[in-house]
């Protein structure tokens, strides 16, 4: 039998961490891994790793690594939707100017938030959220809120196309912002904040001028 001396030098294995625990670290950490590496650097191998736990541990709760990246985008939009529908919210009281400035806020903030799920949420090749029915919901949900904001703007007036130039708005900026040449000229966050501020604002000058706000309702 080895001295107690060299049993106690062994490096003692981290307990397991109880199941609903681990599914929330595998999250997390798959999160962070797409932040710092890319879709490329994830693995259930990695994450296991990192977790500090076997090899198959993570398999108990995802079938393979789209499963975890399917959770990461239902999720993603869901915090997309809730933000947006604050925005979406505040347009009887603070007037549409306001609530237009603020939802593009809630879009671009949260790319910048949480650039690792947000560069997966649209791409398919990556993340087919067809084959999940939690993500596509969840997807769709954001885009309800989307068309919500352009009834809201215009009143009585509503296409796909009118939809797709104000999703085109934010996610452009948001894409500049966390991958393009505006992240590079405003490293910090707080001169990326004014600065999309400042473009939104100029954006919704250019989409509600002229645009009738509905009986009883105030031009901006």
């Amino acid at each position: 039998m080895p001295p107690a001396a060299s049993r106690a030098s062994r490096p003692r294995r981290a307990p397991p961490a109880p199941a609903p625990d681990l599914r929330q670290r595998i999250l997390a950490i798959s999160e962070s891994l797409l932040e710092e590496e890319g879709v490329a650097a994830l693995s259930l191998r990695e994450v296991a790793r990192r977790a500090g736990v076997t090899h198959q541990a993570p398999y108990h709760h995802f079938a393979d690594r789209e499963s975890i990246l399917a959770e990461l985008v239902a999720s993603g939009f869901d915090e997309m939707t809730r933000r947006l529908a604050r925005a979406n919210d505040r347009a009887a009281t603070a007037g549409r100017h306001a609530a237009l400035v603020e939802s593009g806020m809630a879009y671009t903030g949260f790319a910048l938030e949480r650039p690792g799920v947000f560069r997966i949420m649209f791409r398919p090749e990556v993340c087919d959220a067809t084959r999940f029915p939690a993500a596509m919901e969840a997807s769709e949900r954001a885009l309800g809120e989307l068309e919500r904001m352009v009834r809201l703007m215009h009143v009585g007036v509503h296409s796909d196309a009118l939809a797709s130039t104000y999703w085109a708005q934010v996610h452009g900026l948001a894409c500049l912002m966390i991958d393009g040449p505006l992240g590079q000229r405003l490293p910090r966050r707080r001169e990326r904040l004014a600065h999309l501020r400042e473009s939104l604002a100029l954006f919704a000058d250019a989409m509600l001028a002229g645009a009738s706000p509905g009986p009883g309702r105030e031009p901006r």
